[in-house]
């Protein structure tokens, strides 16, 4: 394994990782700021801003679908084609969303349009997790696959930096009326960058050892028929379910704050779009700290600690977080929303590869995805429609700090269950203690 070799797999995966959660992530953005109106005008703003979020969810329904689809080419034929069929799903299927007529134009067709082109983009980002974080961990020295595999993970941090500082720029520069009607385009037409990102992933990068390794096992066992990844982790369904309900505060945290909160502050605290939108860009610093530094600690002390100890953290400051928001303060905003993301970092961080070893290699590309997918499905894309209606219901922040809460609690119970993957899940059981 030469240095060359793992720099140029940490480059693509981090690259590609940010230019496809920037696409993912301004879907929000937009929702939270366009869409309501352009796409799902009504009688009610609370009706709109929902169907607006239930579009946001929806592109989560799509991503244990690429995660099946993805995990099972991947496990079968490499990490680098599976992430590179990804990639260019994302790309085609953003630059479209740019180019949808909107409601006013042709009617139904245009939310319908939508929803199938954000179902694309979730199906992209389903099958791109797996490919992008395995080809940093599976090259990765042993010691430090905790930070390796989290490197990938600042991809999220680019993006949302990335696709906030284009939104506030275009904010900025156009009329309402101008960024009503094609200023919001421009962030998803930017999509083409994934292209020039999918050529060096094809020119100049090669599958992982770990793969290799597995392939040539499964190629000696002259009687071994082929078996599908995916169907041999649902059969085995256990640590499948535990890396789900593990990650499940990391993402509700994450969407929350960067959706949710967005939106509550800029609707009903009535606060600048401006402020918010720097609010979530700055704070994504934070995120970025927590992510690789607790992954580094947990190289140190253990994965599941570390987890625990940010999941513990931030079920306690959602009690802080609104409250910080309310005071319209930008610092206090800030502080809150900042060490929010520093929690979620800290859950991020060391997750990739405590999913990534909760199965073996053979199986680990669909497994860890449909893991983190149904994480993201139960967690982050119900989360910003979830705190709408909380709030809609309650009239107050509280309830969405417990909601937030309750999703730590139940991590905390499960994680310690999340076991080692044994080398074939085919000769051993799965779920080894560390």
């Amino acid at each position: 394994m030469t240095v060359p070799r793992r720099g140029r797999a940490l480059y693509a995966a981090i690259a590609a990782q940010s230019i496809e959660y920037y696409d993912f992530l301004i879907y929000g953005t937009a929702a939270s700021l366009v869409f309501n109106t352009l796409f799902f005008p009504s009688g009610s703003t609370l009706t709109s801003t929902l169907a607006s979020f239930a579009t946001f969810a929806v592109g989560f329904v799509g991503r244990p679908i690429g995660a099946a689809v993805f995990g099972h080419y991947g496990d079968k034929f490499g990490r680098k084609p599976a992430l590179l069929a990804a990639m260019m799903l994302m790309a085609v299927s953003s630059t479209l969303i740019g180019l949808l007529p909107t409601y006013g134009t042709v009617g139904l067709t245009a939310p319908i349009l939508l929803v199938v082109l954000r179902i694309a983009q979730g199906i992209s980002v389903g099958g791109h997790f797996g490919g992008a974080t395995l080809l940093a961990l599976e090259n990765a020295p042993s010691n430090r696959r905790g930070l390796f595999g989290s490197l990938p993970q600042l991809g999220v941090v680019v993006g949302m930096i990335t696709g906030t500082l284009v939104f506030l720029l275009i904010s900025n520069v156009t009329t309402a009326e101008q960024f009503a009607a094609w200023g919001w385009r421009i962030p998803f037409l930017l999509s083409v960058m994934m292209f020039p990102v999918a050529y060096y992933v094809h020119r100049y990068l090669e599958d992982t050892p770990e793969f290799h390794r597995a392939e040539a096992k499964l190629s000696a066992r002259k009687n071994a028929a082929p078996r599908s990844s995916v169907i041999q982790v649902l059969r085995r369904p256990k640590q499948l379910l535990l890396v789900a309900f593990t990650f499940l505060p990391a993402t509700i945290a994450f969407y929350g704050i960067v959706t949710g909160v967005l939106h509550y502050a800029t609707e009903d605290l009535e606060i600048s779009k401006d402020t918010m939108l720097a609010v979530v860009m700055i704070s994504m610093i934070a995120f970025a700290a927590g992510t690789v530094g607790f992954a580094f600690l947990s190289d140190v002390v253990g994965r599941r600690k570390v987890f625990a100890a940010g999941a513990a953290f931030f079920g306690a400051w959602a009690f802080a977080l609104f409250p910080l928001v309310e005071t319209r303060s930008f610092p206090l905003i800030l502080l809150g929303v900042s060490v929010g993301q520093l929690a979620v970092g800290a859950m991020f961080g060391p997750g990739t590869a405590l999913f990534a070893e909760a199965f073996p290699p053979s199986v680990r590309y669909a497994g860890s995805s449909l893991g983190n997918q149904l994480a993201n499905i139960l967690g982050a894309g119900l989360a910003p429609f979830v705190m709408v209606a909380l709030m809609a219901a309650t009239h107050t922040t509280v309830s969405m700090s417990a909601y937030m809460a309750a999703a730590c609690a139940i991590s905390l119970f499960v994680v310690p269950m999340v076991g080692v993957a044994v080398e074939d899940p085919a000769e051993t059981p799965v779920g080894a203690s560390e």
